[in-house]
């Protein structure tokens, strides 16, 4: 019997290396992505040509407005996205949305009867996000085997994070022989509708970072200034 697992889907360069990882490990991949009107929503394009190259079963994307409430560079357009580096937790921090990504990705995994779910947090090349950390992914473990239907009645819910301590350059070293194709994932914060990065924010300095790193040509679609 084949195995089922919710993969969590940005579109982004992560993301896509963490799908192609739960592919090569056997399992059938049901793919989510969350559409929480995100400043980069080419990122969500990006997850469904990633989902269609990487041959997962389905991919649902779910509508939660998260600017609802704001707070974020990503959710609120009047906080601008940072051009260069800064200290402690930047700015692109969306409250809460690792946890609730991760909680809709539960709810679907129960009524598949998945008991695994995969997410591409990263704790070393990540931009300083409570959420991407080891520790709240065990934490959040534990809560999902104390507070569901299938778990209580003995399936345990693992929460897989295989990109937890890789450097971006032995991910997208991975990726490659794993079949990624960067070239059609999204990591910009503020790519325009054509998905064309800006080249100067921390999750493109991070990715460009590691195109070096893994001693590969970039294919990253840049914006003409």
């Amino acid at each position: 019997m084949t195995k089922k697992a919710v993969v969590l889907l940005s579109g982004g360069l992560d993301s896509a290396t963490c799908l192609a990882i739960a592919k090569s490990q056997g399992f059938d991949c049901y793919c989510l992505s969350l559409d929480y009107h995100q400043r980069h929503i080419a990122e969500l394009q990006a997850a469904n040509n990633v989902a269609l190259k990487l041959g997962a079963i389905t991919h649902k994307t779910a509508q939660l407005d998260l600017s609802l409430f704001g707070g974020s560079a990503l959710t609120d357009n009047a906080i601008d996205v940072p051009m260069t580096e800064t200290a402690g937790i930047p700015v692109t921090y969306v409250p809460a949305r690792n946890t609730i990504m991760l909680s809709l990705s539960l709810a679907w995994a129960e009524v598949l009867g998945a008991q695994d779910i995969f997410i591409g947090v990263n704790a070393l090349d990540y931009s300083g996000y409570p959420d991407c950390r080891g520790e709240y992914v065990a934490a959040f473990q534990q809560m999902a085997n104390l507070a569901t239907k299938s778990a209580v009645e003995g399936q345990k819910i693992t929460i897989h994070a295989p990109l937890i301590d890789m450097t971006k350059g032995q991910i997208i070293s991975l990726g490659t022989q794993l079949g990624v194709d960067y070239a059609i994932t999204v990591s910009c914060y503020q790519a325009d509708d054509l998905g064309r990065a800006c080249g100067r924010c921390d999750s493109c300095r991070l990715r460009r970072d590691g195109f070096v790193q893994a001693n590969m040509q970039d294919p990253t679609r840049y914006r003409v200034a």
